[in-house]
């Protein structure tokens, strides 16, 4: 089987041609050099090490597994292989965090040693993950080809941002929106389109969003598909825009049928003095 996940992720899962008891599932990005110089192998082995084979021709990682023996809980196994994106992708999210962990110990801090790892995801679009002594900043380019997207997309984001001031939700991560003019942090890129349709969503995490443990992990599972959580509910709001005027149109056209006056039908006579109704 041929599997496609968002972001342009494929996998092909399939058994061997001369033993059906192993089955291979493979996947293939195009961000996939990249992930691999943040870590992405490192975090892979920690998670499927028992797994692990050489890559399948056509696809940059292959996992194999024994049906005889599979190697621990079945419905455990099977919910790691699920998150198998979701861990490639964490890997610069996890270097980013510690990296800030040891910077915050150092009395003085050089700001050059701040890396920025981009990862070009999506055509057109890719995420910028940089730590600092204090934070960590994650920058979405988002390309909106349509106006309407746009004008949902700001009206949605203002919600993040004013998020912070309701008072259960002060320690969120602080969110900015700017379109069109890239954040102070990646100005420096080479080859940022210059588009109406291009926007950037700043997340600006703090010690506290990526505590060790189960926070850390709910973080980053949560941050890295921001990207489809944005769309799916843009695409939500204007197909509920168009339910409401599609339904405000069939109103409008019954007070219109109920509005049409009734024609009356007119007596006549003829010339005789005999009358007949003409319709």
């Amino acid at each position: 089987m041929s599997i496609v996940d968002f972001d342009g992720v494929s996998y092909h899962l399939a058994t061997l041609d001369d033993n059906d008891a192993k089955l291979n599932l493979s996947i293939r990005w195009k961000c996939w050099h990249e992930l691999v110089q943040y870590g992405a192998v490192d975090v892979l082995k920690r998670e499927y090490s028992r797994w692990i084979i050489d890559p399948e021709h056509g696809y940059d990682f292959t996992l194999q597994f024994d049906l005889d023996n599979i190697g621990g809980d079945p419905e455990d196994v099977i919910r790691r292989v699920s998150l198998l994106k979701r861990n490639a992708m964490a890997a610069p999210f996890e270097r980013a965090f510690d990296a800030q962990s040891l910077a915050e110990q150092e009395d003085h801090w050089d700001p050059s040693s701040s890396q920025l790892m981009t990862i070009h995801y999506r055509d057109g679009e890719a995420i910028y993950v940089q730590n600092q002594q204090d934070r960590v900043t994650v920058i979405f380019s988002t390309l909106f080809k349509e106006e309407t997207d746009r004008v949902f997309a700001k009206v949605f984001l203002q919600e993040f941002v004013d998020a912070r001031k309701k008072p259960h939700l002060q320690n969120a991560p602080q969110v900015i929106y700017s379109h069109r003019e890239p954040p102070l942090e990646i100005r420096h890129v080479p080859g940022l389109l210059d588009s109406e349709s291009q926007g950037y969503i700043t997340f600006v995490l703090f010690p506290r969003n990526y505590a060790a443990g189960a926070v850390r992990e709910e973080t980053i599972s949560r941050i890295q598909i921001f990207r489809d959580y944005l769309h799916y509910h843009i695409k939500c709001s204007k197909a509920y825009m168009h339910s409401r005027m599609r339904a405000r149109v069939s109103d409008f056209l019954k007070v219109l049928n109920r509005a049409k006056p009734e024609i009356q039908a007119s007596e006549k006579k003829l010339a005789s003095g005999r009358a007949f109704r003409r319709v």
